[in-house]
């Protein structure tokens, strides 16, 4: 049976000038046994281009497969947040809002930004509440200045407190360089902002299925990132 298998594997790479990939499925073996067939196969410029050709084109199919099934997986966690929303859940509601008016708008991820602690606090509180968002998913980066008489570990540290996490949660801090017309000022921003990020396609696209169904709106960039 494998000679056979062999016959045919050396025709169809001289003749068709199939890929060993293609030739192995056809064939249910190894692509390994293949190449060993094959190997003194020579194929024609022509087939070699046209190899080349078939290789780019199935790219682009398994791109082009690649790219629905995420479109549809973002397309079923909105339906999944406008369910929520229909449940009239006062802190559902009141989180997707706050999303809507001071977060980011990835298509993949939950970022939110702000310099009011209270306001951080209660965004954490709907995504843990509402998202069964765990303390090791939530990553944080404090974006701040230094020339407030505080050092960046006060800073960090104050963020910390402020939102009941550990360092764990923290990513690199950007600490910026006040310009010369601002050196030696008070700055209002004592702590500067900090940024939580939750890395999850189904969380940030329900809620913007929720918002969505909230406001009676229809944001199709949201779901496509255009």
């Amino acid at each position: 049976m494998r000679s056979q298998d062999r016959i045919e594997a050396r025709r169809l790479r001289r003749d068709e000038g199939w890929s060993i990939k293609r030739i192995a499925r056809t064939l249910h073996a190894a692509q390994s046994t293949v190449s060993l067939w094959v190997r003194d196969v020579e194929l024609s410029s022509d087939q070699r281009h046209a190899l080349r050709d078939w290789a780019e084109e199935a790219r682009r199919r398994g791109n082009a497969r690649t790219t629905e099934r995420a479109r549809a997986t973002r397309l079923a966690a909105q339906n999944e947040g406008r369910a929520r929303a229909r449940r009239a859940d006062p802190l559902h509601l009141a989180g997707c809002m706050l999303y809507w008016g001071e977060g980011g708008k990835s298509k993949n991820h939950v970022e939110f930004v702000n310099s009011d602690a209270g306001m951080v606090v209660f965004f954490l509180r709907f995504l843990r509440e509402r998202y069964d968002v765990r303390d090791e998913r939530i990553c944080l980066t404090c974006n701040c200045f230094t020339n407030n008489g505080l050092s960046l570990e006060e800073i960090e540290d104050w963020w910390l407190e402020q939102l009941r996490l550990d360092r764990r949660s923290l990513r690199r801090s950007t600490v910026n360089t006040p310009s010369r017309a601002s050196r030696g000022k008070h700055r209002v921003l004592l702590y500067g902002t900090m940024r939580v990020t939750v890395h999850s396609t189904a969380i940030v696209q329900s809620i913007y299925g929720a918002i969505q169904e909230y406001a009676g709106i229809d944001r199709p960039e949201w779901l496509d990132g255009r």
